[in-house]
Protein backbone atom coordinates (compact mmCIF):
# COMPACT_ATOMS: atom_id res chain seq x y z
CA UNK A 1 0.00 0.00 0.00
CA UNK A 2 2.78 2.44 0.85
CA UNK A 3 4.15 2.07 -2.69
CA UNK A 4 1.46 4.50 -3.87
CA UNK A 5 2.18 8.23 -4.16
CA UNK A 6 1.06 10.39 -1.23
CA UNK A 7 -1.93 11.83 -3.16
CA UNK A 8 -3.37 8.33 -3.70
CA UNK A 9 -2.66 7.26 -0.12
CA UNK A 10 -4.45 10.37 1.11
CA UNK A 11 -7.67 9.49 -0.78
CA UNK A 12 -7.47 5.84 0.35
CA UNK A 13 -7.05 6.98 3.94
CA UNK A 14 -10.09 9.27 3.81
CA UNK A 15 -12.33 6.77 2.01
CA UNK A 16 -11.41 3.99 4.45
CA UNK A 17 -12.80 6.13 7.28
CA UNK A 18 -16.31 5.73 5.83
CA UNK A 19 -18.48 3.09 7.54
CA UNK A 20 -18.36 -0.26 5.79
CA UNK A 21 -15.36 0.72 3.66
CA UNK A 22 -12.21 -1.20 4.45
CA UNK A 23 -8.76 -0.42 3.13
CA UNK A 24 -9.09 -2.74 0.09
CA UNK A 25 -12.43 -1.23 -0.94
CA UNK A 26 -11.02 2.27 -0.41
CA UNK A 27 -8.09 1.36 -2.63
CA UNK A 28 -10.42 0.03 -5.34
CA UNK A 29 -12.61 3.18 -5.17
CA UNK A 30 -9.54 5.42 -5.32
CA UNK A 31 -8.28 3.62 -8.44
CA UNK A 32 -11.74 3.98 -10.02
CA UNK A 33 -11.77 7.72 -9.29
CA UNK A 34 -8.24 8.03 -10.68
CA UNK A 35 -9.23 6.33 -13.95
CA UNK A 36 -12.53 8.20 -14.31
CA UNK A 37 -12.74 11.34 -16.43
CA UNK A 38 -11.76 14.51 -14.56
CA UNK A 39 -15.32 15.82 -14.88
CA UNK A 40 -16.71 12.81 -12.99
CA UNK A 41 -14.21 13.32 -10.16
CA UNK A 42 -15.07 17.02 -10.00
CA UNK A 43 -18.81 16.24 -9.91
CA UNK A 44 -18.23 13.81 -7.04
CA UNK A 45 -16.20 16.40 -5.12
CA UNK A 46 -18.83 19.13 -5.75
CA UNK A 47 -21.68 16.84 -4.69
CA UNK A 48 -19.92 16.08 -1.38
CA UNK A 49 -19.32 19.79 -0.72
CA UNK A 50 -22.95 20.50 -1.71
CA UNK A 51 -24.11 17.85 0.74
CA UNK A 52 -22.21 19.53 3.57
CA UNK A 53 -23.28 23.05 2.56
CA UNK A 54 -26.96 22.47 1.80
CA UNK A 55 -28.43 19.61 3.83
CA UNK A 56 -30.12 20.63 7.06
CA UNK A 57 -32.88 19.32 9.31
CA UNK A 58 -36.47 20.08 8.36
CA UNK A 59 -37.86 22.54 10.91
CA UNK A 60 -41.07 20.51 11.21
CA UNK A 61 -40.25 16.78 11.08
CA UNK A 62 -36.44 16.91 11.56
CA UNK A 63 -35.87 14.90 8.39
CA UNK A 64 -33.04 15.72 6.01
CA UNK A 65 -33.80 18.63 3.70
CA UNK A 66 -32.22 21.10 1.29
CA UNK A 67 -34.46 23.86 2.69
CA UNK A 68 -36.31 24.86 5.86
CA UNK A 69 -39.07 22.32 5.14
CA UNK A 70 -38.52 18.94 3.48
CA UNK A 71 -40.46 17.87 0.39
CA UNK A 72 -42.84 15.70 2.42
CA UNK A 73 -43.77 18.49 4.86
CA UNK A 74 -44.22 20.93 1.93
CA UNK A 75 -46.49 18.53 0.03
CA UNK A 76 -50.14 19.65 0.40
CA UNK A 77 -51.34 16.19 -0.70
CA UNK A 78 -49.97 14.60 2.51
CA UNK A 79 -52.36 13.95 5.39
CA UNK A 80 -51.23 16.50 8.00
CA UNK A 81 -53.51 14.96 10.66
CA UNK A 82 -51.46 11.73 10.58
CA UNK A 83 -47.90 11.68 11.96
CA UNK A 84 -45.57 8.69 11.96
CA UNK A 85 -42.84 8.71 14.63
CA UNK A 86 -39.55 7.09 13.59
CA UNK A 87 -36.08 6.99 15.09
CA UNK A 88 -33.88 8.10 12.16
CA UNK A 89 -34.19 9.67 8.68
CA UNK A 90 -33.34 6.27 7.13
CA UNK A 91 -36.47 4.80 8.79
CA UNK A 92 -38.59 7.48 7.13
CA UNK A 93 -36.97 6.74 3.76
CA UNK A 94 -37.73 3.01 4.18
CA UNK A 95 -41.40 3.76 4.90
CA UNK A 96 -41.57 6.14 1.95
CA UNK A 97 -40.15 3.49 -0.38
CA UNK A 98 -42.93 1.13 0.72
CA UNK A 99 -45.55 3.67 -0.42
CA UNK A 100 -47.74 2.59 2.51
CA UNK A 101 -47.88 5.89 4.41
CA UNK A 102 -49.33 9.18 3.20
CA UNK A 103 -49.08 11.32 6.34
CA UNK A 104 -46.22 13.34 7.81
CA UNK A 105 -43.29 12.20 9.95
CA UNK A 106 -41.55 13.06 13.19
CA UNK A 107 -37.94 11.93 13.49
CA UNK A 108 -36.78 11.46 17.06
CA UNK A 109 -33.07 11.32 16.28
CA UNK A 110 -32.60 8.15 18.32
CA UNK A 111 -34.36 6.11 20.97
CA UNK A 112 -34.37 5.89 24.74
CA UNK A 113 -31.31 4.00 26.00
CA UNK A 114 -30.80 4.67 29.72
CA UNK A 115 -27.75 2.37 29.82
CA UNK A 116 -26.11 4.71 27.29
CA UNK A 117 -27.29 7.83 29.08
CA UNK A 118 -29.95 8.68 26.46
CA UNK A 119 -33.12 9.91 28.13
CA UNK A 120 -36.30 11.70 26.97
CA UNK A 121 -34.52 15.08 26.81
CA UNK A 122 -31.87 13.69 24.44
CA UNK A 123 -34.31 12.85 21.62
CA UNK A 124 -37.10 14.94 20.08
CA UNK A 125 -40.03 13.93 22.29
CA UNK A 126 -40.62 17.47 23.54
CA UNK A 127 -40.87 18.68 19.93
CA UNK A 128 -43.40 15.91 19.18
CA UNK A 129 -45.54 16.98 22.15
CA UNK A 130 -45.38 20.59 20.92
CA UNK A 131 -46.55 19.52 17.44
CA UNK A 132 -49.44 17.56 18.94
CA UNK A 133 -50.48 20.48 21.18
CA UNK A 134 -51.26 22.49 18.01
CA UNK A 135 -54.42 20.38 17.72
CA UNK A 136 -53.99 19.56 14.02
CA UNK A 137 -52.77 15.99 14.57
CA UNK A 138 -55.46 13.31 14.99
CA UNK A 139 -53.32 10.14 14.95
CA UNK A 140 -49.74 9.33 15.93
CA UNK A 141 -48.28 6.13 14.50
CA UNK A 142 -45.37 4.80 16.56
CA UNK A 143 -42.90 3.18 14.16
CA UNK A 144 -39.82 2.86 16.35
CA UNK A 145 -37.76 -0.30 16.01
CA UNK A 146 -38.98 -3.48 17.68
CA UNK A 147 -35.82 -3.96 19.77
CA UNK A 148 -35.83 -3.28 23.52
CA UNK A 149 -34.91 0.40 23.15
CA UNK A 150 -37.46 1.00 20.38
CA UNK A 151 -40.22 -0.67 22.37
CA UNK A 152 -39.31 1.36 25.48
CA UNK A 153 -39.39 4.55 23.41
CA UNK A 154 -42.79 3.71 21.92
CA UNK A 155 -44.16 2.88 25.38
CA UNK A 156 -42.79 6.12 26.86
CA UNK A 157 -44.38 8.20 24.07
CA UNK A 158 -47.66 6.31 24.46
CA UNK A 159 -47.69 7.07 28.21
CA UNK A 160 -47.08 10.77 27.48
CA UNK A 161 -49.90 10.85 24.90
CA UNK A 162 -52.58 8.65 26.45
CA UNK A 163 -54.37 11.63 28.02
CA UNK A 164 -54.10 13.75 24.87
CA UNK A 165 -56.97 14.04 22.35
CA UNK A 166 -55.03 12.03 19.77
CA UNK A 167 -55.24 8.40 18.65
CA UNK A 168 -51.97 6.51 19.21
CA UNK A 169 -51.22 3.39 17.16
CA UNK A 170 -48.19 1.12 16.80
CA UNK A 171 -47.08 -0.44 13.53
CA UNK A 172 -47.69 -4.16 13.40
CA UNK A 173 -44.69 -6.44 13.38
CA UNK A 174 -44.31 -10.14 13.08
CA UNK A 175 -43.30 -12.96 10.81
CA UNK A 176 -41.93 -11.74 7.48
CA UNK A 177 -43.54 -12.96 4.27
CA UNK A 178 -41.71 -16.09 3.21
CA UNK A 179 -40.32 -16.46 6.74
CA UNK A 180 -39.86 -19.90 8.29
CA UNK A 181 -41.26 -19.97 11.85
CA UNK A 182 -38.39 -22.00 13.23
CA UNK A 183 -35.94 -19.23 12.26
CA UNK A 184 -37.98 -16.30 13.61
CA UNK A 185 -36.86 -14.95 16.98
CA UNK A 186 -39.12 -15.34 20.02
CA UNK A 187 -39.82 -11.62 20.48
CA UNK A 188 -41.05 -11.38 16.88
CA UNK A 189 -43.20 -14.49 17.26
CA UNK A 190 -44.71 -13.12 20.47
CA UNK A 191 -45.54 -9.81 18.77
CA UNK A 192 -46.99 -11.62 15.75
CA UNK A 193 -49.27 -13.65 18.02
CA UNK A 194 -50.34 -10.59 20.01
CA UNK A 195 -51.18 -8.59 16.86
CA UNK A 196 -53.03 -11.40 15.10
CA UNK A 197 -56.13 -10.38 13.14
CA UNK A 198 -59.17 -11.96 11.57
CA UNK A 199 -58.82 -13.51 8.11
Amino acid sequence: MNHYPASILNVIKHLSRLPGIGEKTAERLTMHILKAPRGDAEQLARSIIGLKDNVQLCSSCFGLSDGELCGICRNPARNAALVCVVEQPADMVALEKSGAFQGLYHILGGCLAPMDGIGPDDIRIRELLTRISSGCIKEVVLATNTNVEGEATADYIFQRLKNQPVKVTRIASGVPIGGDLKFVDQVTLKRAMETRHAV
